[in-house]
């Protein structure tokens, strides 16, 4: 089954951190992947989240990189938690995984194609906002919108 994830979805954690996966990817993520998710940190400031199956395929890329990688395996591979949607249809952002990213309570869910990306809310806002009013990079040159 070939997915595509895409959309924001702005989102609240509850008190314990957790997140209610909004139910037009719950349901794909539940058949795609059992419910099984993992999350890890991303060098711009915030979380994937994985369907376990693209998980594994993403792990296997990251593991062949060679030892000049290694703190990037680190980052990547060593602060990666596996994760269950719940019966309830959420599922616990670790309390080092949000601090890592700065998530507090307002957030942001954007599906990037086979994973997603978890924001804290302001903190996105203000990067788009920035990146907005950027020069668009050079491989948008030719690109027809």
């Amino acid at each position: 089954m070939f997915v595509v994830f895409q959309g924001a979805s702005s989102l609240t954690l509850d008190a314990k951190g957790r997140l209610s996966v909004p139910t037009r990817h719950r349901d794909v993520l539940n058949a795609l992947a059992a419910g099984l998710l993992t999350i890890t940190k991303h060098p711009h400031g915030c979380l994937m989240i994985f369907p376990r199956p693209e998980w594994d395929l993403f792990r296997g890329r990251i593991s062949a990189l060679p030892m000049s990688a290694q703190w990037w395996k680190r980052i990547f591979l060593g602060n990666a938690m596996d994760v269950e949607i719940d019966g309830t249809g959420r599922i616990l952002i670790s309390p080092e995984l949000r601090q890592g990213a700065g998530i507090s309570k307002d957030t942001v869910l954007l599906g990037m194609g086979n994973h997603f990306e978890l924001w804290d809310k302001a903190s996105y806002e203000a990067l788009e906002a920035k990146a907005m009013q950027e020069q668009m990079p050079d491989v948008f040159k030719d690109f027809s919108f």
